[in-house]
Order: C-alpha cells, then structure tokens, then sequence
C-alpha cells in the first residue's frame, strides 16, 4: 500500500501523499496491569507486527465506564508501556457514558477514568482514556521530502466522493515510523476512507 502511495504522489499535484490506517480502539497496558488482568507474570503474545516496534497482541480486554456500559474484545498492543491508556472514538464515549478528551497518545493528565477487565482481574484507571488526536507518522526522510518537522499542525484532504479535509493533524516523525496517517473509525466512517486508501497534506 505504500509503494502505490508513492506512485501516485508523482499524479499528485496538491500535496505530499500518505497512506491512511484506521484504529480501532486499542489498550496500552503497564507489566503490572498486564499481570493484574491476565495473571502474574504473563507476557503479552504478539499476533501482528505494527510500526515503531509496536504490536498487536493477542489478548483482549472489556473496557467499562463509570455507569458500567462495556464494549468487550477490545485489542491490548504491546509492547508495555509506563503508563496503561484507553483509547476509543467518540462514539464509543458516548456508549460508555465517559468524557474522554481528544488527546495526543500519552498525554493523560485529566483524561477520563475507566476500568479495564481480563480473565484474572479488574484494573481501573483514575485517567487514562481518550480520544487519540489524529496524527501522521513519518520517518525523517517522509518529513523532509513533505516539507514539515515533527510536531507541526497540518491540514489533510481525501479527494474522494466525501472530499473531506481534516484539520489539525500532528505530524510525529521518528526513525522508526513508516509513512502513515491515523484516524479512528469515526473520522474514517465519517470520510468514507479506508486503510490503503491515500490523503494529501495540503500545501500552505
């Protein structure tokens, strides 16, 4: 899906090209609540290779809110983190009757509280569930190739039926990144984009 990415920059005219992925909503789990949920000493178990060292794994959690709506199956990704954070859509706050802000990941401070149930044990957060600010990953090269540093605000648009233009989408680079621009399932539903399907970063 990149490499087509790639090859229609050159038919492009509007902006640099990238690749979009879809998030569903996901789990970032510390040792410690990886072992409260699922036992002690237990280890995530990797079941797709993601991004940045990322993975998707194995086990699953439900997620409750604070008037006890749950949406259960809910992916866990690994590796573990120093910090365990929730992240849903906006429609998934609304059915668990919790505030979660739009946030950029890890920025938890006065985010929403939510519990997190496994087979061996309950979690429940103080703060720790969001909405993810959407975002595009890019490696130094992608970055200097559309013209933008890490931590720019920029505008995107999807030149399909929708024409949808998202606004304030956070540029991240790192080494380690592969060239793509995350939206939950709303905006995706929202735009009628899917995962390969392609957006432009809008020239300034």
């Amino acid at each position: 899906m990149v490499l087509e990415a790639i090859e229609s920059q050159k038919k492009q005219s509007d902006g640099y090209v990238v690749p979009i992925g879809v998030s569903a909503r996901h789990v970032h789990l510390t040792q410690e609540h990886v072992e409260q949920l699922f036992g002690k000493g237990y280890q995530l178990t990797k079941k797709k290779e993601l991004m940045g060292g990322q993975f998707a794994s194995n086990e699953t959690v439900t997620i409750v809110g604070l008037k006890l709506r749950a949406i259960e199956n809910v992916r866990v990704l690994g590796p573990v983190r120093k910090q365990s954070q929730v992240e849903i859509s906006a429609t998934d706050a609304i059915k668990l009757g919790v505030k979660a802000p739009i946030r950029e990941s890890g920025k938890l401070a006065g985010s929403a509280p939510v519990a997190v149930v496994g087979p061996r044990g309950v979690v429940y957060l103080e703060e720790g569930c969001i909405i993810a600010q959407r975002h595009i990953h890019m490696s130094p090269a992608d970055a200097l190739a559309a013209g933008v540093h890490d931590g720019d605000i920029v505008s995107v648009k999807a030149d399909n039926e929708r024409g949808t233009i998202f606004n304030h989408v956070k540029i991240r680079v790192d080494d380690s990144f592969t060239l793509e621009m995350h939206i939950d399932t709303d905006e995706a539903n929202a735009a009628k984009i899917a995962t390969g399907q392609t957006v432009s970063i809008l020239r300034n």
